[in-house]
């Protein structure tokens, strides 16, 4: 996947030098409508170019004519200058213009990406990831640890907060030492919980470092993984994007139709092909444990209690609670 997102920047990059040169063929045009002179002085100095690089190649009296010649160049710049500014036509106006001027709509700076490059980057990552719009809404920063109670929650040893905080904490070490591990992450517990919305958390700042992330829920990527059988060649593609991609994120997994039959089949080979792959993935279920013990095959439990961290999540549906806050305060 990103070398084919790579490959549409620099096609994207292409267009703009080509615009910007035709945009700057169109300005020069004009001018030279508007004064012949200025074409003139520009054949001149073009002439008076090339006869300073023969006398750089012949050697003979080489020095004089290299400075005679800069001169005639330096006069007919100057007479250029004033016939433009005589014309209220800025000096700049017959150059080339860039969108990105430190590139020169490149990419890049030498041999180092320039920081347009890396923010089309950022971009085009945001729009695969089907998760553009809401991650503007819910990332770390948004994340409200008060919405959860202090209380002991029956059943648990702890409170919802305190156990919320080990989790968050657990994801921002997750994002932060990302290239350096090899675990990855299961949650569990009722809906309302905060369990999607620390998983868009996660995906938003591995998506601002450039990481390629994929959000699909089970049902969807189910349906995926079927249609492919039936499709082109594009349909092809984005298996290969869910088997390859940073960070895969399997949201509401239990909702899938006929979750004993061909889709935990589907549901295996994903997280098989991804974990020999050493790839990092997110899943999570409003399932109680019990019931997913009773429901998926041995082989995809082994696989997700083997190579996943696993974290409960329990309390009051925070949503509920936002909705009541909202409520109250309108």
């Amino acid at each position: 996947m990103r070398s084919r997102i790579i490959a549409e920047i620099m096609e994207e990059y292409e267009k703009l030098q080509n615009e910007a040169k035709a945009k700057q063929k169109e300005r020069i045009e004009k001018v030279y409508s508007k004064i012949p002179r200025i074409k003139e002085i520009d054949d001149e100095i073009k002439k008076l170019g090339i006869s300073m690089a023969m006398a750089v190649v012949s050697g003979e009296q080489a020095e004089k004519i290299i400075q005679e010649t800069k001169e005639k160049i330096t006069n007919l710049k100057i007479e250029k200058g004033e016939l433009l500014s005589f014309y209220k036509i800025s000096l700049d106006y017959m150059e080339i213009k860039y969108k990105c001027e430190k590139c020169k709509d490149t990419g890049f700076i030498g041999s180092e990406k320039c920081s347009c490059f890396k923010q089309k980057l950022i971009d085009k990552l945001y729009q695969q990831s089907n998760l553009k719009e809401i991650l503007k809404r819910e990332n770390f920063d948004t994340f409200d640890i008060s919405l959860y109670s202090t209380e002991i929650y029956p059943g648990e040893a702890t409170s919802p907060r305190k156990n919320m905080e080990r989790i968050f904490t657990d994801c921002l070490n997750f994002v932060q030492n990302f290239d350096n591990i090899d675990r990855s992450l299961f949650f569990y517990g009722g809906s309302g919980l905060g369990k999607t919305f620390l998983s868009h958390c996660i995906a938003k700042d591995l998506l601002d470092m450039g990481k390629v992330v994929i959000y699909q829920t089970a049902p969807d990527l189910i349906n995926i993984i079927k249609n492919s059988r039936y499709d082109d060649n594009s349909q092809r593609e984005v298996i290969e994007d869910i088997l390859d991609c940073d960070l895969l994120i399997i949201d509401d997994l239990g909702t899938e139709p006929n979750s004993t039959g061909l889709s935990q089949l589907e549901l295996f080979n994903i997280l098989n092909a991804r974990l020999l792959k050493n790839k990092k993935m997110i899943i999570s279920t409003n399932l109680p444990l019990e019931d997913f013990d009773s429901i998926y095959a041995e082989r995809i439990k082994s696989r997700i209690f083997g190579s996943f961290d696993v974290y409960k999540f329990f309390g009051d549906d925070i949503r509920i609670k936002k909705w009541i806050t909202k409520s109250s305060v309108s």
